[in-house]
């Protein structure tokens, strides 16, 4: 997965000057300064809920993540990427929010052995009957930037994606977190109804 830090702050920069709204982004890691944005920062996102619980929200934007070796055990990466996302989403349609937009895995399903990619197709199931309005998935592939962690097969994977950029097919091109927090902010932004699940080809 991406380093969800750094499309987080790009989603932020990108949302905050859009008309007299104010970015909430509570975040692990503190985000650059903005007047526009208000930035309840905890290492455990679960105590910024009383913070939001504040908020009129119009819509929510969720670019958390891990992976089982980062999160240390199968209970932890779960509660990261399953039981926060939902947590943030149930409480910001009560708060009024119309629209989501969250990232999720190309190989979400809930019938695939894996124990990833079945923790992500529980979220997608999960957070389609929420209710809100306006669902958007974000299903990335290879996300290009910068990691807060050493992942020795990514460095391998990634330079020679781009190296081959010119004979793979689209939907193999690397996605920069740019492209990906600014379909997130033109998914919230639109609220065209229904569900949404842009994939790899359109994050290029």
């Amino acid at each position: 997965m991406p380093s969800g830090i750094e499309i987080t702050r790009l989603t932020a920069r990108y949302a905050a000057p859009h008309g007299q709204a104010v970015a909430n982004a509570p975040t692990r890691r503190a985000l650059p300064a903005h007047p526009k944005l208000n930035n309840p920062v905890s290492e455990d996102l679960r105590r910024t809920v009383p913070d939001v619980a504040k908020l009129s929200i119009d819509a929510m934007i969720c670019a958390i993540g891990a992976t089982i070796a980062k999160a240390v055990s199968r209970q932890a990466f779960r509660q990261v990427d399953y039981v926060l996302p939902i947590t943030f989403a149930e409480l910001a349609l009560s708060l009024g929010a119309k629209a989501c937009a969250v990232i999720s895995s190309p190989g979400a399903s809930l019938s695939i052995p894996l124990y990833y990619c079945r923790i992500k197709g529980e979220l997608e199931r999960e957070i389609q009957g929420i209710g809100f309005p306006s669902m958007t998935i974000i299903r990335p592939g290879m996300i290009g930037g910068s990691r807060e962690e050493f992942r020795p097969a990514e460095r391998l994977i990634l330079p020679l994606a781009a190296l081959l950029r010119p004979i793979l097919p689209r939907g193999l091109w690397i996605n920069p977190p740019a492209n990906i927090a600014r379909v997130m902010i033109d998914a919230v932004l639109s609220r065209t109804d229904g569900i949404h699940m842009p994939t790899s080809r359109d994050l290029v």
